[in-house]
Formats: C-alpha cells, sequence, structure tokens
C-alpha cells in the first residue's frame, strides 16, 4: 500500500505520527524561521519531542514529591523499590522521606521565651526520683544571661515541689490532611527547683561527650559527660565547665549533689566561641577570638595549636585525620592567599591571611564571609558541611578541597548571626534557622531545599536533632502517643524552645 500523504502543518501544532494525533508547541524553538522547509520544521518538531520528554524525566521526582498519593500509586504499579518513569528511576522510601521532612508538627513551650536560649542540647541520663532510679531524656539549656539548666522532657507527674513545667502549643501543622484535634501532643518540659546554676557570662556552647555502653537502657546509651563554655565578659574571660552524668541525676531536693560534680576545668583571657568533645583521649578543643586551644579535661592543661586574630565561630574533629603529633610551642607562620571580594581593588595587604599553627596551607578554603557553623558527617567523615555569616552553605570533601565545594544549598538568610546547622541522625538532611525568620531543610544527597517557612518571630539559632519513638508514658491514662518519628528541638533567643516532629517510614 501507498504510504499516507503527509499531514498538514498546523501553525503553533507539530504532528506526532506515532500517535497519529497534532500536540501544541510550548514557547519559541531554538533556530527556528518562518520560511523554513518542512523538513526543517519536521526536525524543529522532533527536536521539541525530544526537549518535551527530556523536561518530563527531569520533573518526574518534582511532582512525585508533590503528592504522596501519587507517590505510592507508582510504587504498586511499578512493584518495586526504585520507581522507573521514562530515564529517569526514584527511590521510593528517599522520596518519601522527602515528602515527610517537607510536612512537620511545630510546637512551642509557653513561658520559656524568657530563658534566651543560647545553646541546647539532648541528652539521655538515668534519674533519681522518690519512686527510684528510672532513665529519662533531659534538656540541657544555656542562656545568654549565665544561666545553666536540667529539665526533663516528657513527664507529666509531679515528682518534685517548686518545679516548672513547660506546655507545648501547637503552632504550625504542615502535614496534609492533618488536623490539630488527632495531632501526638508531646510531652512537657520541667525544669525542677534549683535546676540552674548561674555562671559569669552567657553560655556559648554545649557538647555531650562519649556514650556509656555498660549503662545502656531502654531509651538509648547513657551519656557519660558534659561540656559547656561561657563566652567571657569585659571583666573576665571564658571558661570551660565538665558535668558528670554517669552516676543518676538527683533532680529533687538533692539537687545540691548533682550540681557538686559541675567542675570547671579552666579559664581563660579572651572570648570562647565553640568547643568539641575529642573522646578518644578526654580532652576539649576550644575556638576563641585568639584562635584554638587543647583542653586536658583530667588536668586543665592547655596547648595553642592555632593562633589569629580571626574569631573562631565553629570547629569539628576528623577523626580518620587525627594525628598523635606533638604539639610544638612555636607555631609556624603561615600567610594563606584568597581573592579579594572586589577584583577591582589590588591591595596587596587584604590579599593575604595571617595565622600560625600547624596546618597544610595547601588543604586551607576559603568561604566568602565568617563561617558560622561546621558539621562533619559521621557516616563518611571525609565530608562536612559549612555555613558563612553571607548565607552561603555548602558541602566539602576533605579529598577535593582544591575542587571546592561539592554541593551547595540555595536560600539560606544570614548576614552577621551565629547560626547553627543541624543534621538529622541518618544524615539525609540539613536545617538551619535564618535572619529572615524562616526555617529551612534541605536534602544533603540533591541539595534541594524542601522546607521553608516561618513560625517564629526571631531568628531560630539553636538547634538539637533527635530520634525518637514517641515521649515516654508511663501512666497510661496520659494522652500522649506512643509513635515513630524523627524530631529536633529549636531554640531561640527572643522566643525560648520551640519542638518539630516528622514521622517516619
Amino acid at each position: 500500500m501507498p504510504p499516507p500523504p503527509p499531514a498538514p502543518d498546523l501553525p503553533g501544532f507539530y504532528y506526532d505520527p506515532e500517535k497519529n494525533r497534532y500536540f501544541p508547541i510550548k514557547g519559541p524553538i531554538p533556530g527556528s524561521s518562518h520560511s523554513s522547509s518542512s523538513s526543517s520544521k519536521h526536525a524543529t518538531h522532533k527536536a521539541s519531542q525530544t526537549s518535551s520528554t527530556q523536561e518530563k524525566s527531569r520533573s518526574c521526582c518534582r511532582k512525585l514529591r508533590s503528592r504522596t498519593s501519587k507517590l505510592i500509586q507508582a510504587r504498586e504499579i511499578d512493584g518495586h523499590r526504585v520507581i522507573a518513569s521514562h530515564n529517569y528511576k526514584c527511590n521510593f522510601t528517599e522520596e518519601f522521606r522527602k515528602i515527610q521532612a517537607s510536612q512537620p508538627s511545630v510546637w512551642k513551650y509557653k513561658g520559656t521565651d524568657k530563658i534566651g536560649i543560647s545553646a541546647l542540647k539532648q541528652v539521655h541520663v538515668r534519674v533519681q526520683t522518690f519512686e527510684g532510679e528510672c532513665d529519662s531524656d533531659v534538656i540541657l539549656t544555656g542562656s545568654t544571661n549565665g544561666s545553666f539548666s536540667l529539665c526533663e522532657v516528657g513527664r507529666d507527674g509531679g515528682y518534685f515541689d517548686g518545679e516548672v513545667k513547660w506546655t507545648p502549643d501547637c503552632v504550625k501543622n504542615y502535614a496534609k490532611g492533618k488536623t490539630d484535634e488527632n495531632n501526638v501532643v508531646p510531652g512537657p518540659v520541667s525544669r525542677p527547683t534549683g535546676g540552674s546554676v548561674v555562671m559569669s557570662s552567657g553560655i556559648s556552647c554545649i557538647r555531650s561527650g562519649p556514650e556509656c555502653s555498660s549503662h545502656a537502657a531502654n531509651g538509648g546509651p547513657i551519656v557519660g559527660h558534659a561540656l559547656f563554655t561561657t563566652l567571657g565578659s569585659e571583666t573576665s574571660g571564658g571558661s570551660i565547665y565538665s558535668l558528670g552524668l554517669v552516676e543518676s541525676l538527683d533532680l529533687g531536693s538533692g539537687i545540691l549533689n548533682t550540681w557538686s560534680r559541675l567542675d570547671e576545668v579552666a579559664s581563660f583571657k579572651c572570648t570562647i566561641w565553640t568547643a568539641e568533645y575529642d573522646y578518644s583521649r578526654h580532652r576539649a578543643i576550644i575556638g576563641t577570638n585568639m584562635g584554638a586551644a587543647l583542653v586536658d579535661l583530667a588536668t586543665g592543661r592547655r596547648s595553642w595549636f592555632l593562633r589569629c586574630k580571626s574569631d573562631i565561630f565553629a570547629q569539628q574533629i576528623v577523626n580518620s585525620h587525627e594525628k598523635r603529633e606533638r604539639v610544638s610551642r612555636t607555631l609556624i607562620e603561615h600567610r594563606i592567599p584568597y581573592a579579594s571580594p572586589n577584583k577591582k581593588v589590588r591591595n596587596s595587604s587584604k590579599e593575604w591571611f595571617k595565622l600560625s599553627g600547624d596546618i597544610d596551607p595547601s588543604l586551607t578554603i576559603r568561604m566568602p564571609s565568617s563561617i558560622s557553623s561546621l558539621v562533619s558527617l559521621q557516616y563518611d567523615d571525609q565530608y562536612f558541611l559549612a555555613s558563612s555569616m553571607d548565607g552561603t552553605m555548602r558541602l566539602y570533601d576533605l579529598r577535593l578541597l582544591q575542587r571546592g565545594s561539592v554541593q551547595s544549598y540555595e536560600g539560606h538568610v544570614n548576614s552577621h548571626s551565629r547560626i547553627q546547622l543541624g543534621v538529622d541522625p541518618d544524615e539525609r538532611f540539613v536545617m538551619s534557622g535564618g535572619e529572615d525568620r524562616n526555617l529551612r531543610s534541605w536534602s544533603i544527597k540533591t541539595g534541594k531545599l524542601l522546607f521553608e517557612e516561618k513560625f517564629c518571630d526571631s531568628v531560630l539559632s539553636s538547634v538539637c536533632y533527635q530520634s525518637c519513638k514517641g515521649f515516654k508514658d508511663e501512666d497510661e491514662k496520659n494522652q500522649h502517643k506512643h509513635e515513630s518519628c524523627m524530631s529536633a528541638w529549636l531554640g531561640s533567643h527572643d522566643e525560648g524552645l520551640f519542638y518539630m516532629r516528622w514521622l517516619c517510614v
């Protein structure tokens, strides 16, 4: 049979011979011309069709993330964990977790706005009560006025007289089709009488020490020690403190026995911005306005390994790169070059950064402004996240530093604030507050912004992720439910304590 006659050309449409249909042409096609021949039109139509197919492939996961029902339907049809669509493959579990990360419930603890939270950390400990010992989750909070507090999480009972109890109030629920009435209610946060001590200056950072496996309990291993640092004031420098947590904490009438374990390890004549706990050698590493130093937690002996005129706001220990080297009293001076922010200015004095220490300048990188936060990933400590005070957020690989970052994260807003990055325990997402009062979270792997919302009128500068199986419920009549979830604590200087929760796959 002779071939069918060619279909007539219609303005604004192209003909698909396989589907025997006309399809609209969307947008201008590069290289097209009104005076082109039918053959060139056919090639143009084919290029447009190919471009449209590629765009559909790229938008496959975006469409799946937008609606949970479509994602589940695609998995049921495909019958596998990996869902194929044209030339693009999506992992069902990963994409579903991204959807969950974009739909948290947010709770504000009423009355905590008076705390002025500057640092926080949740630890699992043993607590002494009138009824005996029990496992409990405790939030260690530090404030701008110098208060360091122990607050118990998720307990309704009145174990202690005169304690302060803060209850949660749901401020946002982003899960589609879920109302506040059927939302799971987190437990209260209680601070016992005498549960705070006041230091000479504001608390700049809190870190937990190694876990004691010999004291493992149902709620997780017991933390052995906690470190915290004070910022320092005009009349005195900062200090580093250690609090023992191996023995059960008495949060009642014997609270003084708990505080007797609090030791001032060392004091400095400078500002202490941050600290890290070196578990392997029971020492602290601090960042100050004069450089970085090692502090032996048993003897208080300190040794400087980095001196510079720039404040050190963030630091991280990378275990695979630690060396048992001697710290020399004479630090080697370095002049590290960097590009001027304004390339038109040719001022050699601004093209070099001077510091002293045992470092390799070739392994040094520079971000656009002061570094606010660093987080080393545990599943592969070759990778670390960094954010700077101009809003830049990046992921680096220690093996590829000279090539720059391996991933970037757009949307973060900052200009001068110390804002902490938070990474979930499975290291899939990174979260941070911003100076525009928005909280954002990104996929670490893809860099895609998953969540961006404002539910607080101040900067959320502190974050502490926790994996949990719901709050404890020792009383069957209690309204708190058991539920597999992931959660995070958020702290603000002006508005206090917030709690976020996501349902887990």
